[in-house]
């Protein structure tokens, strides 16, 4: 009934992972980027020379029915679980957890993380609530039953992760301390700026620095040299509206840094017509709602967050816009930026299964 395949480049079991994702989700619902995947799966990414990419499907009655990637990486002895997706089959489910499960025991890891999908610079996490609304841009979507698969496969929670829903602000709004604390930093010699178009690479650059000291704690972050980096990352010039982009400057140094977006949806991920080019212009210019994608604030500025908030709030207020602070680990002081405009949660979890024999 089940048929566990492990494949490489062939042609057809290509497709089919390709497919699937099609078959499972609506068009105003489906975030994947088809054209990434087919590139990891071919080993032609610009990433694909950090990693090891191990491809598996099933088919059920002949039929492809559920589909992973455990990507490995050198001197890592944990594996990682991605590119997830099944029918609503508990039995298959299990058939392509078992298969993996025996396949890294087999390479001697010692753990199975996911959902990444092949690298923290793409895609990772799982969402488990607000199944109702559409995803917004780079949020990672998923099946609402998927958590329960992997729970009943002995996986477990070992990160979670939050996404403010923040409300529109009227235009007399103002937060006293988030106002003072800005009033603050400026006195001091603080200098926050939007990077111009024209000065992106300058900027890219800057970031990039910070983003590596500032995240490498994280659980599944990997080293990104920089010209990879700048390459990834370089196409976001002609999506990002750069009011909504931050840097922070004191006594020269680069010490913040803000990225927001405007909700492009699933916009990004189509195959590019008239239309979309039409719908992605007009949401650049201006958007109903923002995502505030990457935060950054130098260890020693404590309070700058915060501050820097205030800018964000400025921005918002005069597009009548709402904004969603994504993906913020639990617990961390960002969780709370902006506690009184807070009107819903997304949540996100990383998962994790023990290899080791107890």
């Amino acid at each position: 009934m089940y048929q566990i395949i492990n494949f490489d480049r062939e042609e057809k079991y290509i497709k089919d992972f390709l497919k699937l994702p099609r078959l499972l989700y609506s068009k105003k619902e489906i975030a994947q980027n088809e054209s990434e995947e087919k590139e990891l799966l071919l080993g032609k990414h610009l990433l694909s020379k950090y990693f090891k990419l191990n491809k598996f499907l099933v088919y059920k009655d002949s039929k492809v029915a559920a589909r992973c990637v455990i990507t490995t990486y050198p001197n890592d002895s944990n594996a990682y679980i991605g590119f997830f997706e099944c029918i609503y089959d508990e039995e298959c489910a299990k058939t392509l957890f078992q298969a993996v499960k025996e396949f890294c025991k087999r390479g001697n890891y010692k753990k199975i993380i996911g959902p990444v999908d092949a690298s923290f610079w793409l895609k990772y996490r799982m969402k488990i609530n607000k199944f109702e609304d559409r995803p917004y841009v780079s949020e990672p979507y998923n099946k609402k039953y998927y958590l329960d698969l992997f729970l009943k496969n002995d996986y477990s929670i070992s990160e979670t992760y939050i996404s403010n829903i923040y409300k529109k602000l009227p235009r007399n709004f103002e937060k006293e301390k988030i106002r003072r604390r800005y009033e603050e930093f400026i006195k001091k010699g603080y200098k926050i700026v939007s990077p111009k178009k024209m000065d992106y690479n300058k900027a890219i650059c800057e970031i990039y620095k910070m983003i590596i000291e500032l995240y490498s704690d994280f659980p599944i972050f990997k080293y990104l040299n920089e010209e990879d980096f700048l390459k990834i990352f370089g196409n976001y010039k002609y999506i990002l509206d750069f009011s909504m982009v931050k840097l922070v400057y004191f006594k020269g140094e680069t010490v913040a840094f803000f990225i927001g977006m405007p909700d492009y949806k699933n916009l990004l991920y189509r195959k590019f017509n008239l239309f979309t080019i039409i719908n992605v212009l007009l949401k650049k210019i201006r958007s109903k709602n923002y995502v505030m994608l990457y935060m950054g604030v130098k260890k020693e500025h404590v309070g700058l967050g915060n501050a820097m908030t205030q800018t964000i709030i400025n921005n918002l207020q005069k597009r009548r816009s709402t904004a969603i602070g994504a993906f913020i680990k639990e617990g961390k002081v960002t969780e709370s930026y902006g506690k009184d405009t807070i009107e819903g949660k997304y949540k996100y979890v990383l998962l994790e299964s023990s290899l080791q024999k107890h």
